[in-house]
């Protein structure tokens, strides 16, 4: 088998311990192989994803999702900067859309090597519905995806 360089990786963000055990990994995978890091956290609409209903009144729908962004490029910020520490170049990068969706188009337009997200596993019917984020991924990118729990006791 030839040996896959991996210069670029792909690290999905959702600030749970499960993101950050994989961005853990990730950071030893970047270290090992010289490669960069891309931080990507997606910010979902809530009123174009149907998850308020449209009774829901909120008076400044673009302020909220302006919050969001701005936190979510804080937190992804502060990884970057702690992946510097240990001489790890991350970017990072905002997206607005449905989760595994967003994922896979950056994903693929980015050209990575390798995608590497945490997973938290859903049981039963919320499972057999909804699927998860990581699992959608794992079926569809066009790379090698790393899925990462937080802890042995959650595997």
């Amino acid at each position: 088998m030839t040996e896959v360089a991996i210069t670029s990786i792909l690290v999905p963000e959702d600030f749970s311990t499960h993101a950050d055990r994989a961005f853990r990994y990730a950071l030893m995978l970047a270290r090992r192989h010289d490669a960069r890091l891309q931080l990507v956290h997606v910010v979902e609409d809530p009123f174009a994803t149907g998850a308020w209903a449209p009774e829901v009144y909120v008076p400044n729908v673009t302020e909220l999702l302006h919050s969001m962004i701005s936190h979510a490029e804080e937190q992804l910020a502060a990884l970057a900067a702690s992946a510097a520490a240990q001489g790890v170049t991350a970017d990072i990068a905002v997206i607005k859309g449905r989760p595994a969706l967003a994922i896979l188009d950056h994903a693929s337009s980015g050209g990575f090597d390798l995608i590497v997200m945490g997973t938290h596993g859903r049981t039963g019917l919320s499972h057999a519905v909804l699927g998860s984020v990581a699992e959608r991924i794992v079926r569809k990118a066009s790379c090698p995806v790393l899925t990462v729990h937080a802890n042995e006791a959650t595997a």
